[in-house]
């Protein structure tokens, strides 16, 4: 039977929402986990909340638009646990809007935080997997990268160029040391939201996910089964999104 005993797993974006979800789940499973977000204290009260019911968990505060920052992840990482099998990339956000309101310091913020983010995650955690001869890239991505809508443009550009370095990375790696998944969720009820300055896009972003989102832990139990697979599996990619989603 697959188990996650025994794994180590690294989680950005962690202090709520997909992040929060996948590591109380990978916990429950038996992967210790460290937590990293802004938020010190939210991740700390989550990793506590972890540790109570019997797992093991850490917290590390991270700006992923800062390089050294993941360095640090990874490094606190290792030094706690002695590696890192797992890097989930999961901190974004999503201040959409038309192109036409040319809202260049959101398409900037995205540009840093979805994109650079995670190169910032790869820069760090490549050289250790290497060293350790094994090591899984995880990333959340989204559907809005498949069929692109009014408003997102370039939220769907950035998380398509995540989806493409994770190819890249992929075709690079085929001796087998580093494997790559890229999971795209559609509306999951999340404070994804919160991210949007537009009140109409923000407001109907929230109706949607009321309506039809699906709760985090869809796609941390998306996480938990490519994490989860031995080591000559490597699943590429999943979409996970609500059934009643178009």
């Amino acid at each position: 039977m697959l188990s996650l005993n025994g794994k180590i797993v690294a989680i950005t974006g962690a202090s709520g929402g997909i992040g929060e979800a996948t590591a109380r789940l990978l916990a429950q499973r038996g992967a210790s986990v460290v937590l990293a977000a802004r938020r010190g204290e939210r991740i700390d009260a989550i990793a506590q909340d972890i540790r109570e019911e019997g797992g093991r968990a850490a917290a590390c505060v991270v700006d992923v638009t800062e390089a050294e920052d993941l360095r640090r992840l990874v490094s606190t990482t290792v030094e706690r646990y002695g590696r890192i099998d797992v890097l989930v990339n999961n901190a974004g956000i999503a201040p959409i809007s038309p192109l036409a309101d040319l809202d260049t310091e959101g398409w900037s913020a995205m540009i840093d935080v979805n994109l650079r983010g995670m190169l910032n995650g790869v820069a760090a955690a490549l050289p250790v997997f290497r060293e350790q001869g094994k090591g899984h890239l995880v990333s959340i991505v989204s559907v809005a990268g498949l069929s692109v809508s009014p408003s997102m443009a370039v939220y769907a550009a950035t998380k398509n160029a995540v989806r493409t370095v994770h190819e890249g990375l992929r075709t690079e790696s085929t001796d087998g040391v580093v494997r790559t998944t890229a999971i795209s969720p559609g509306y999951i009820r999340t404070d994804l939201a919160e991210s949007m300055a537009d009140p109409a896009l923000r407001h109907r972003t929230r109706e949607n996910m009321d309506a039809m989102g699906i709760p985090p832990e869809a796609v941390a139990r998306a996480v938990a089964f490519a994490v989860e697979q031995p080591d000559d599996v490597e699943i590429g990619e999943i979409n996970v999104r609500p059934t009643v989603q178009a």
